[in-house]
């Protein structure tokens, strides 16, 4: 399935990663909805590019951490272009600290959004899912989740725990045409590398084997590939994006 009647989602998708994922998914679904936290102008100024594109797009402002929000958010968009087939969970924080500074709060603050987050959209899309027949599901995760790193024990944490959802889920739905499949970006250039220091953004290219950080678009053609009928024996997997940082 694909084409002019499918119906896409991309959460956190109005900048960096998500706005690449959702243009990238233009050329395959006819409609496409983001989901974004604060960033208004970012999430309207990628709707007009998604149109653009020629795909049918809206913007929705939701914290998916709150799992009412996320049902209301999900009937907006099912009333404006019906059931959604295509589900990318992008929607994340960061709250850095060494473990023994981080509060409870953080922890949980965290947690709520990249990992509650995610289960509350895909528990808000399930039903439709399985009735189309056809579907796919792409969560987005971190080498942070894999390896672990020093001031992310909350960040980690949430991104280990989309690898047991992606897969317990990818179970699931497989019998029902779905696909779950998790990609984990590794150092990428967005928002919020450009304002690190260059010269720490410099010693962190010299550790990957690729020998520079990555692009959002490559993070979508990953996406974009997973959500395509090529990749219709591809469930449960974890694809790492991240130019050899971790192996």
């Amino acid at each position: 399935m694909s084409g002019n009647n499918l119906t896409a989602l991309v959460t956190g998708g109005s900048r960096g990663i998500g706005r690449a994922i959702a243009l990238a998914l233009a050329q395959q679904a006819g409609s496409v909805a983001i989901f974004f936290a604060g960033r208004r102008d970012k999430a309207e100024e990628t709707v007009r590019e998604l149109e653009a594109l020629g795909a049918r797009a809206m913007a929705v402002q939701c914290d998916v951490a709150d799992a009412q929000a996320v049902k209301g958010a999900i009937a907006q968009v099912k009333e404006a272009f019906g059931p959604i087939g295509i589900v990318v969970n992008n929607a994340g924080i960061t709250k850095d600290t060494l473990t023994l500074r981080m509060s409870a709060e953080e922890f949980s603050a965290v947690i709520n959004t990249n990992l509650n987050g995610a289960f509350h959209v895909i528990q808000a899309c399930y039903r439709d899912l399985m009735k189309l027949g056809w579907g796919r599901v792409v969560n987005i995760g971190s080498v942070s989740g894999l390896m672990g790193n020093p001031g992310q024990a909350n960040y980690a944490a949430s991104k280990a725990g989309l690898v047991g959802l992606t897969k317990t889920v990818a179970r699931e739905l497989a019998p029902r045409g779905v696909t779950v499949n998790l990609v984990c970006p590794g150092f990428i250039e967005t928002d919020m590398t450009s304002a690190m220091d260059q010269d720490i953004l410099a010693q962190a290219a010299r550790a990957i084997p690729a020998g520079r950080l990555g692009r959002a678009e490559e993070i979508a053609s990953a996406v974009s590939f997973l959500c395509s009928p090529q990749a219709d024996y591809i469930t449960g997997a974890v694809l790492q994006v991240d130019g050899g940082m971790y192996m």
